[in-house]
């Protein structure tokens, strides 16, 4: 009898390893990315960084998403209707929606996450400034009354970066928006496991059993978001040689964002698929609060020394997938291209610049470059910032750390010398580029809390007349003239614009829906 139970335990234990005969669900299937940064900030209407953002659509849903043609579509919605004169509009939840405890999603969450929304966000201010006004009709049913006509409602409520809507119970939206929630509670596609996070090592998601998709298929942000794998980790690996390497040995699934050096040779690769990951455009950001980039001209001084082209050279990106000169504020090749006002900025000049900067009375004060450390080509770009800044005699302290701790040093408005900061560099994708209202250092209106801190009236009250205009010539005119403004107010520089690129296993399906650098991951099978 012992000798046919040791037998059959045998058999057990090769079943076992064998995976014969056993339940699929013992099966754990996961999704290994290695993310471009390190999460630290876990709210999204808290931070622009696009971590804190991925991190967003992972766990939240939103009531409206662009798709991949970038119209908005219905999506925490079932039904809407509006007013002929846009100032009136009604909307349904779809039924059964819920937050991943359980509890249902209901009228007071949403108006309570837009009103903490809208106190951020452009869009959401843009809405408020036409006296939007949000009301319950009942658990499901609330309503948008307007003042004023508003024609970028949906445009707004389905705004895909910078500060998305994202819906969160109506305790968590009522809290404080001056400093991040730490609790996390959506209803999108995963639960975050903070058992699991490891700050700078790992983030942990897990399908939401109380998710409830979209019959529609997935396309961009929209449709069903009903994801193909019961776990996702976000793994951090800033050495960018162990994140290929890994990738290449099949460790990992999927790169978000490809240091720019390896994209040329993992093209040849097989076992590799390279993607494109949007268009992007390098932000040198100003803390406009304090000396010496509170003077516009002495930002106008460092603009005329500025070449767009050596910036992307030195980010490393393949020159197939770099812009020579972008004059627009927006993107180019977008619907707002314009050339408006860059005539004197379009050849770097450095006698000149040092000029501009002597007669703007720069006295050699210190500028505080914060200098990433683990994202390779935001180093590079700002290596260049400093190089720059340098060669037209300014006093440059450079100051390194990780993207994380950038995040949350540029939030002081701590004086340089009292451990605040001058100058950060930071990227923007297309979709926080591309209008006078989506581009977040364009948008932000005096009394902003977006670090930096820009304020200018003209650009507000230009801003508002754009908004505000319906008549597509009219509306053309209008942003010539916010970006002639923008090049005399300089609110940042625009250090060139250029593709980014994702690299994934070879294996991975649904790689071509991956949406202009988006983190839509759920579209991902194998």
């Amino acid at each position: 009898m012992k000798r046919r139970t040791l037998a059959a335990l045998a058999t057990l234990g090769a079943l076992l390893l064998a995976g014969a005969g056993l339940p699929a669900l013992a099966q754990t299937k996961t999704l290994k990315v290695v993310a471009h940064a390190d999460v630290k900030i876990l709210d999204p209407t808290f931070t622009t960084a696009y971590i804190s953002r991925n991190f967003g659509y992972m766990v939240y849903d939103t009531l409206f998403a662009e798709d991949a043609s970038g119209t908005p579509k219905p999506q925490m919605v079932d039904k809407y209707t509006s007013s002929k004169d846009g100032k009136q509009w009604s909307f349904t939840l779809r039924p059964g929606l819920k937050f991943s405890d359980g509890s249902a999603v209901t009228s007071a969450d949403v108006i309570a996450s837009l009103q903490r929304w809208g106190a951020r966000d452009s869009l959401g201010r843009a809405m408020g400034t036409a006296g939007a006004e949000w009301k319950a009709v009942d658990a499901n049913s609330f309503t948008l009354t307007l003042k004023e006509p508003f024609g970028m409602v949906l445009d707004a409520l389905a705004k895909p970066s910078g500060y998305p809507p994202f819906i969160l119970p109506e305790r968590l939206a009522r809290m404080p928006a001056t400093s991040p929630l730490s609790e996390v509670m959506g209803s999108g596609p995963y639960i975050f496991k903070r058992d699991e996070w490891v700050p700078g090592n790992k983030a942990v998601f897990v399908r939401n059993p109380n998710y409830v998709a979209r019959s529609e298929p997935p396309s961009g942000l929209a449709g069903s978001k009903k994801s193909h794998f019961d776990r996702v980790e976000w793994l951090y690996l800033p050495d960018a040689n162990s994140a290929v390497a890994a990738l290449k040995r099949g460790e990992v699934d999927y790169i978000e964002q490809l240091p720019p050096d390896y994209i040329t040779p993992l093209r040849t690769d097989p076992n590799v698929k390279i993607g494109n990951g949007g268009a992007y455009q390098g932000f040198l950001v100003f803390n406009q609060l304090h000396a010496p980039f509170d003077n516009p001209k002495v930002r106008q001084a460092l603009l005329m020394a500025v070449s767009q082209e050596r910036f992307t050279a030195a980010m490393g990106y393949p020159l197939d997938m770099r812009v020579t000169y972008c004059a627009t504020y927006f993107i180019c090749g977008g619907p707002n291209e314009t050339d408006a006002g860059a005539d004197p900025y379009r050849k770097p000049d450095i006698a000149k610049a040092k000029k501009m900067l002597a007669d703007a009375g720069y006295k050699g004060e210190k500028v505080v470059l914060l200098v990433p450390s683990d994202i390779t080509y935001l180093n590079a770009e700002a290596l260049m910032a400093a190089q720059t800044m340098r060669s037209i005699g300014m006093n440059v302290d450079m100051q390194t750390m990780d993207w994380a701790s950038i995040g949350a040093r540029r939030a002081k408005r701590d004086a340089p010398e009292a451990g605040g900061w001058s100058m950060y560099v930071t990227v923007a994708g297309e979709f926080d580029v591309n209008s006078p209202v989506t581009n977040a250092y364009l948008s932000a209106a005096c009394g902003t809390t977006l670090p930096g801190w820009p304020c200018d009236k003209p650009l507000d009250e230009l801003r508002s007349a754009w908004i505000k205009e319906t008549v597509p010539a009219r509306r053309k005119e209008l942003l010539d003239a916010f970006q002639k403004r923008a090049y005399e107010a300089v609110p940042y520089i625009n250090a060139g614009q250029y593709s980014a690129a994702f690299a994934a296993r070879a294996d991975l399906k649904g790689i071509d829906k991956l949406w202009a650098g988006m983190p839509n991951v759920w579209v991902l099978d194998r």
